[in-house]
């Protein structure tokens, strides 16, 4: 390859292969040559390698000099016990006068070929077959006019034939739905579960000795059409993530049949009529569904047309009449509808005077908690329902900015695993909201070295998996996306049952869309937890969420706090950790109070998940919806090992009361 362009990807290559040209063969005695006006085209045969690859070469300074290479004095030893496929590419691309030839000789590893003639325009490919080591020599025969030259070589290692294939009707499915939606992944050639380090992008295959596919992660993969009926011959499959695509039609019933299948995200796509009765049943009982944004999808109900007879009629006055008629039919109906829901709205979101305020917390007797915005104590309610009371501190101005903010989004916003609003106070100066009571605290005192209980490592898989749940939804559920902005162990609440809920919406800012970045420069979030390109910029997005949210995950893995004060300075938990990241020891990274009771696999798996989350740019960081599936595949390797407990599989998101 050309020295000047050392590792370029081509369109026309049909492998996305990229080619590089290192600048130490130039000091091997490596002429470099490229020839932009010669029309040498493609090579057509197996290896299909790009016109621009073809025009480049290496060249020796003259026919006493040869081209000569060393893989293992380039590059990390080869694997002795492995073959490996070596390919040599020559085009010949300079004219040489009339019955003049190019000839030259190639040996590699001590064995040499019978002497290649070169022809102009015409490329060449030749294939050997070694082991363990590659050393070559291209060098010119006695009987050459020209010194030796070589466009490109390639080296494959050979992977051997797999005794125990995947099993045949999951290997036919999975092609058929990659030839369904073109889906064009680098790596899914081959077996799509093994050897187990080459499975295919987006799959998790069990460990059985004819591996089924169990996980399948198609999210933002730009699949367009119906859903395909190959997904129902995936009889195995537990996890399937359909999310953010431009799959259109009606929800397929056969997906309620899929036996074994737990989670299925259809976020963000364009399905429209009803959501099938069989799937519905299953979403009750085992299935966690997620429809959200589907815009011509009914969530509930019926959604047949109504279908008016309209009788052909001679008179066009008499026409008008009744479409007159049917149109106020409609708008009374539909002012029915306007007014039941505002109704509801207002039943479910109940207001309190102060003085029934005063009555739930016995006179304030017990406060839980304290913030900006003001005092928590615990109340209890006439029918005996716990509950936790916000009061608003008259001398707080941004507490009164956050009770505003609070109550607008804890009106809309409706999901499991965010605290519920109950009710609200506004009497004048008094100001108060009615939480649904928390029993076990904030995840920050779990987590506290002065905690006796330590949680194990699954119930802190399921609080993440709770959490991320949570914040998908504001980013990705809500009908107008929301920005927390003070993600932070406080504000992740736990309930009689450990299932974890985000809680204080005080900062909490809508937003329209991705490029939708410069939401407020005013301060937002917690010291340790806020985004350091907020910090830089002030701008914030749903990735400065992302950053805090995966504070909280190397939190919840190391048992540490996010800011440490050690001699007498603050030390930030991603200074402490990535260093030992960096040397690849988990044992030092997982919490020592958790005494080795973990699977390495789901531990390794959930610090990447915190890293990426963490990076310092912005845009490297996944979408929330991206998180939430690697963190429930994390969950899921936790599982094999030690079996599906009812907390499990409820926390986990494997079970679900109803749809979204």
């Amino acid at each position: 390859m050309s020295v000047s362009d050392p590792q370029p990807l081509y369109k026309d290559d049909a492998y996305d292969r990229v080619w590089r040209f290192d600048s130490k063969y130039n000091e091997n005695g490596w002429y470099d040559l490229y020839y932009n006006d010669v029309d040498i085209g493609t090579n057509n045969g197996a290896y299909k390698l790009p016109a621009q690859v073809l025009r480049s070469a290496a060249r020796s300074w003259n026919v006493s000099y040869s081209l000569e290479f060393n893989y293992n004095d380039e590059f990390l030893d080869l694997d002795w016990p492995y073959q490996y496929y070596v390919c040599f590419h020559f085009a010949e691309m300079e004219q040489l006068p009339h019955g003049k030839k190019r000839i030259i000789n190639i040996t590699l590893n001590s064995k040499t070929s019978q002497p290649l003639v070169l022809e102009y325009l015409k490329p060449v490919t030749l294939e050997y077959v070694t082991q363990g080591d590659v050393r070559f020599t291209i060098s010119a025969t006695p009987q050459s006019d020209a010194p030796p030259i070589l466009n490109a070589y390639e080296i494959y290692k050979v992977i051997t034939q797999l005794d125990s294939p995947t099993q045949a009707t999951d290997v036919g499915a999975i092609q058929d739905i990659k030839n369904a939606y073109q889906i064009t992944r680098l790596n899914w050639q081959g077996d799509p579960c093994l050897p187990k380090q080459y499975a295919w992008e987006g799959l998790i295959c069990s460990s059985d000795t004819n591996p089924r596919i169990i996980s399948l992660n198609l999210s933002s993969s730009k699949l367009t059409g119906e859903i395909n009926t190959s997904f129902s011959y995936l009889t195995e499959l537990e996890f399937l993530n359909l999310s953010h695509n431009e799959l259109e039609g009606p929800l397929p019933e056969f997906l309620a049949e899929l036996p074994k299948l737990k989670v299925l995200t259809l976020t963000g796509n364009k399905l429209s009529g009803p959501i099938p009765k069989a799937l519905k049943d299953k979403a009750d009982k085992a299935l966690q569904l997620s429809v959200a944004d589907n815009l011509d999808l009914c969530m509930t109900g019926s959604c047949k047309k109504k279908n008016f007879v309209v009788p052909l009629i001679a008179s066009l006055a008499a026409l008008s009449v009744t479409l007159s008629i049917s149109l106020g039919f409609w708008i009374f109906r539909r002012f029915k509808v306007v007014h039941s829901d505002t109704s509801s709205l207002k039943s479910k979101h109940r207001a309190f005077t102060y003085a029934e305020i005063v009555k739930i917390t016995d006179n304030f007797k017990t406060t839980i908690g304290e913030g900006g915005f003001g005092k928590v104590h615990f109340g209890i309610l006439q029918d005996h329902t716990n509950v936790a009371v916000k009061v608003l501190s008259p001398l707080s101005m941004q507490g009164y900015k956050e009770f505003r903010s609070e109550v607008q989004h804890l009106m809309t916003v409706h999901h499991r695993n965010l605290v519920s609003l109950i009710g609200y106070c506004d009497e004048g100066e008094i100001k108060a909201l009615i939480y649904e009571y928390m029993a076990n605290g904030n995840l920050q005192k779990h987590l506290s070295v002065e905690n006796p209980d330590v949680l194990n490592w699954t119930e802190r898989l399921d609080i993440a998996v709770d959490a991320a749940q949570g914040l998908d939804y504001l980013h990705n559920g809500c009908k107008q996306p929301l920005i927390h902005r003070d993600l932070k162990t406080s504000n992740i609440l736990l309930d009689q049952n450990m299932h974890a809920k985000i809680a204080d919406f005080g900062l909490c800012r809508a937003f329209g869309n991705d490029t939708d970045s410069h939401i407020s420069t005013r301060p937002a979030g917690t010291l340790g937890y806020v985004d350091p390109q907020f910090q830089r910029i002030g701008n914030s997005n749903k990735k400065s969420d992302i950053y805090s949210f995966g504070i909280i995950l190397l939190e919840l893995v190391t048992g540490q706090k996010a800011l440490a004060r050690v001699h007498g300075k603050n030390i930030h938990i991603l200074h402490w950790i990535v260093p030992i990241v960096e040397r690849g020891d988990i044992q030092s990274i997982v919490d020592p109070r958790l005494q080795g009771e973990f699977k390495v696999s789901s531990a390794w798996k959930f610090v990447e998940i915190a890293m990426l989350c963490t990076s310092p740019t912005a845009a490297e960081r996944p979408d929330m919806s991206k998180v939430l599936v690697e963190l429930k595949e994390c969950l899921y390797l936790e599982m094999t090992v030690e079996g599906i407990s009812e907390r499990a599989r409820t926390v986990s998101g494997l079970t679900s009361p109803s749809v979204r």
